[in-house]
């Protein structure tokens, strides 16, 4: 056992063979995402699985309305892949990846009561000789709603209100080089001002899933990312900083919080402060 606070949140693969083998008898059928590119979902999915790639879907105006737009697309898109309130669903990538655990914070965001991401994903599912299909089930349209949580998500707004305070933490997990500046993905390269680096990476082992969460809390609570403080995490696009998330919902943070609009709005907006933590 990894001695999550949350382990309710992952699934291993041999919990979720178990529970398809079950046919829906002992608790229903989840609905199982595939987030990985569609050449890779075609070769071989776990069986049942519905498509669904968000890959290059992201939000990099967090203003009112083009938020509240760009959340009814994905809203929509998740409806159409079958999501439904009363339906467990399970998502997964190749391993515990940002691909799923995005798609995981967007379903949290829209109030989703039972969404599970699989540990160490597909990786993991083949090395234990569950079955693979290469037949695709059409999914069943929904009209689903979310009820969206506020507090899962920070705009351009609130992370410039969380700078220098005490009682929040803004927590980088882009790559060195992105951090330091040397890698330039916006009209500016650097970081936010005092926020905290980690990258998504270290979140896990070799075997691509979760670390357990003893190594997880002291890798954050040495960095000064503990639970006392509001955490909002960010990277590019919101991929990887929704891996964070999950690691740290994991961990039985109470409060944590993706800034969906990550460094492309902040470092293309010259009006919002920025820093270049590694200057030579």
């Amino acid at each position: 056992m990894k001695g999550y606070a949350n382990a309710q949140l992952l699934i291993t693969p041999q919990e979720l063979s178990s529970l398809l083998g079950q046919g829906g008898t002992k608790s229903p059928l989840p609905l199982l995402l595939d987030l990985r590119p569609p050449e890779a979902y075609t070769a071989g999915h776990i069986p049942g699985a519905i498509h669904l790639d968000l890959w290059g879907v992201s939000l990099i105006d967090t203003d009112p309305a083009p938020l509240k737009a760009f959340m009814w697309i994905i809203e929509h898109l998740l409806a159409s892949r079958g999501v439904a309130a009363t339906t467990p669903i399970v998502v997964y990538d190749d391993q515990s990846g940002i691909r799923a655990a995005r798609a995981f914070w967007f379903l949290e965001y829209f109030g989703h009561p039972s969404v599970r991401l699989l540990d160490g994903g597909f990786g993991a599912w083949t090395r234990e000789g569950f079955a693979v299909s290469r037949q695709a089930p059409a999914a069943a349209p929904t009209e689903w709603k979310g009820t969206r949580v506020p507090k899962a998500i920070a705009t351009w707004q609130d992370v410039r209100g969380a700078i220098g305070q005490q009682s929040s933490v803004l927590l980088d997990t882009r790559s060195d080089g992105e951090y330091c500046g040397s890698t330039v993905r916006a009209v500016r390269g650097g970081a936010i001002p005092g926020a905290v680096h980690i990258e998504w990476t270290r979140n896990l082992g070799p075997d691509g899933a979760f670390k357990p969460a003893a190594e997880l809390r002291r890798m954050y609570e040495e960095a000064g990312v503990t639970p006392d403080r509001e955490v909002i995490t960010y990277c590019q696009g919101g991929y990887r900083a929704a891996h964070s998330y999950v690691a740290l919902r994991l961990l039985g943070y109470p409060k944590v919080r993706t800034y969906v609009g990550s460094w492309k709005e902040w470092g293309d907006r010259t009006d919002l402060p920025i820093e270049v933590p590694c200057r030579h």
